[in-house]
């Protein structure tokens, strides 16, 4: 198989990551089929030999000279040290310790090293980070001048597009230890103890003596994994070793022509995540050079606002259409009650630390690790659950570029907003959002079709008019003008008159200022992100979005001048074109044809397999609100409607609708 991935005029080279299961293997020397299980147990014994040798060399390791020796790249003899960790801690002659009486091939040891020496390479951010912090300590711990800001990130690499929170956590962190000690860490490596190394095995580190990776020709989407595993936890000989061939099914995602690479394997109770790695081209993604644009803003219950912008050759910028949103009120209300929970959890779990001390055979040990269990259960649905939505607004809002033909989405940039002064719930809620998540995802997604994915600064874009740069009013709602509130915006210019959703008005200050700006977007080498970084006044001046006519459609103005007209009492019921249903078995009676369906369960889809006994893995049936309000119960939450069901997208309005032709009659 071709490792060379050919590329055309226009295209780069991507790659991705799809994850799949291990389902079992055969034993080439001996053909015995092995299950699932049988396969883990094995991928696991390997994976903890790798761990321990890894916890080793980085405990080893673990100081100030050697990580920044790994981290500049440079030997001793001033030679540039090689990209590959393993091959940079071998030409420094750091070694692994294997245990005694265990034989392992020295791809295992690469493994090993492999794994450190990522470990240590990455240290070097946290030591950089709490040097800066120490050497320009605040006065007050809790709160840092505008002058004790700057100097903090001036004293750190790239402290200028680190968030405050990243600052105010490590702050906290060495106070926690000068109140226990006295006195500040010297460095981080006595601030913290030598991260503990996951259990995986790092296949991309090794050769065809160890693992291969071959594709069926019949098949594309089959390809084959053979790789050594032990048949014993502590193998005593190379016998010990023997090759396993695991059939695997690449997902839908992977391209039939893509390259492949070796996976990561990380054994999980019984199963085994394989980690696969692929290349492909696709569409190279350009910083400047567009003419139609998608403006995304963030929110809380309306967790997006997005909407397409063009701009024409004259430099005027119009709105394409009204926008789209997408709503996640009954996954962060989930979101919430998991988090109460696991607070509840840590509260609990600590309480039985504290008693139990480190005494094993203490009466309350068991009740401490069943407690433990459930708190690492709770965590995990709530990545999932944080995965989950990440995963799906991000395709949403790359749907929507994709649908009006936009070359690139402006997100604003809130990696500096901090939760504090909006209240106990709105900064809770405002530091469980997944701002990055969707974002990474964002990034991803759109470089398959070509879409560069551009942040631009976020002040003022909520703050001023679209299409005038007024700072506009903002109140509860738009037939409560003069009540305070953040829902609505209304312009107070008489020449201009805009009035919106104040998110809907967002994304166009989004939109129109990375369109006027875009000719000053940067390109980050390490991560190759896509930045506007600053604000200029003269092109602001010019990123308005320009009024448009109101449509025939609409009417014109629909303002009320009369009392409403009495409707009866009864309407008329909605026929139907198709005849009435059989008459069901049993005592109920036949529905009458032509009324609407009145059934107030949720869809039968939301149902399946989740009766009245089953176990609620989804939305529960209430959000935590004050005693004497009703509780809120979101649709098909009662019986579990799923994760879809409480994440709404309402449908993109790009192009202006359509103009109604009046209808022709005829006299009788």
């Amino acid at each position: 198989m071709s490792r060379k991935l050919p590329l055309a005029e226009g295209q780069v080279a991507r790659t991705a990551t799809a994850r799949m299961l291990l389902r079992g293997g055969v034993e080439e020397k001996t053909g015995e089929a092995l299950t699932a299980r049988v396969v883990a147990e094995r991928v696991g014994w390997a994976a903890d030999l790798v761990a321990g040798m890894v916890a080793g060399l980085v405990a080893g390791h673990w100081n100030a000279g050697d990580v920044a020796v790994l981290a500049g790249g440079v030997d001793g003899a001033g030679r540039a040290l090689p990209s590959n960790a393993w091959m940079a801690l071998r030409r420094l002659g750091w070694g692994v310790e294997v245990p005694a009486g265990v034989r392992v091939n020295d791809r295992i040891v690469r493994m090993a090293q492999e794994q450190a020496g990522r470990i240590l390479r990455g240290a070097q951010h946290r030591a950089q980070l709490v040097a800066g912090i120490l050497a320009t300590w605040p006065a007050d711990v809790g709160k840092r001048t505008p002058a004790e800001w700057d100097a903090v990130r001036e004293a750190v690499p790239g402290g200028r597009s680190l968030p405050g929170s990243v600052f105010k956590a490590r702050t906290r962190q060495i106070a926690a230890f000068a109140e226990k000690c006295g006195r500040f860490p010297v460095d981080v490596f006595e601030l913290e103890e030598a991260p503990r190394a996951a259990r995986m095995l790092v296949l991309a580190a090794v050769d065809r003596q160890q693992a291969t990776l071959e594709r069926a020709e019949e098949d594309p989407a089959r390809v084959l994994l053979r790789l050594q595993l032990p048949v014993r936890p502590d193998p005593r000989s190379y016998a010990d070793w023997v090759w396993v061939a695991c059939p695997l099914t690449l997902a839908p995602p992977v391209p039939p022509g893509a390259v492949l690479h070796l996976p990561t394997l990380r054994p999980q109770g019984h199963k085994v995540h394989a980690d696969l790695a692929f290349s492909h081209p696709v569409p190279k993604t350009e910083p400047r050079g567009h003419t139609t644009a998608l403006g995304v803003d963030w929110g809380l219950n309306t967790l997006l606002a997005a909407g397409a912008v063009r701009r024409d050759n004259d430099g005027t910028i119009t709105a394409l259409g009204a926008g789209a949103m997408f709503r996640a009120a009954g996954v962060m209300a989930r979101q919430h009650r998991l988090r109460h929970h696991s607070e509840q959890l840590h509260a609990k779990t600590d309480t039985y630390a504290r008693l139990t001390g480190d005494r094993e055979g203490h009466h309350l040990a068991a009740k401490h690790a069943t407690l433990e269990a459930e708190r690492q259960y709770v965590a995990d649905r709530r990545s999932g659950l944080n995965d989950a939505l990440a995963r799906s607004a991000a395709r949403w809002a790359v749907d929507q570029a994709v649908a009006v033909g936009a070359s690139v989405i402006y997100v604003e940039d809130l990696r500096s907003m901090e939760a504090k002064g909006m209240g106990r719930t709105l900064n809770t809620r405002l530091s469980q959002t997944v701002r990055g998540q969707i974002a990474e995802n964002m990034r991803h997604l759109a470089a398959e079709t070509g879409i560069a994915v551009v942040t631009v600064p976020a002040s003022d874009t909520s703050k001023h008019c679209p299409q005038c740069l007024v700072p506009l009013r903002h109140c509860k709602a738009p037939d409560r003008p003069t009540t305070p509130g953040w829902k609505w915006a209304i312009c107070p210019n008489p020449q201009c008159g805009w009035q919106g959703d104040r998110d809907h008005g967002a994304w166009r200050r989004i939109a129109a200022r990375g369109l006027t700006h875009q000719h000053t977007t940067t390109i980050d080498r390490g991560t190759g992100h896509m930045t506007i970084s600053r604000v200029i006044d003269t092109l602001e001046a010019g990123a308005v979005i320009a009024p448009t006519a109101p449509s025939p459609a609409s009417g014109g103005d629909r303002s009320k001048t009369g009392p409403t007209p009495r409707r009866t009492s009864r309407p008329v019921p909605r026929r139907r074109g198709a005849p009435s249903t059989p008459s069901p078995r049993g005592p109920a009676g036949q529905r009458p044809e032509g009324h609407a369906h009145t059934d107030p369960r949720p869809p039968r889809a939301a149902c399946r397999h989740q009766g009245a006994r089953t176990p609620v893995h989804t939305i529960s049936s209430s959000t935590p609100t004050s005693r004497n309000r009703p509780r809120h119960r979101p649709k098909g939450a009662a019986l579990g409607a799923g994760f879809h069901l409480h994440a709404h997208a309402t449908p993109p309005r790009w192009t202006d609708p359509p103009v109604t032709t009046p209808q022709m009659t005829t006299d009788p």
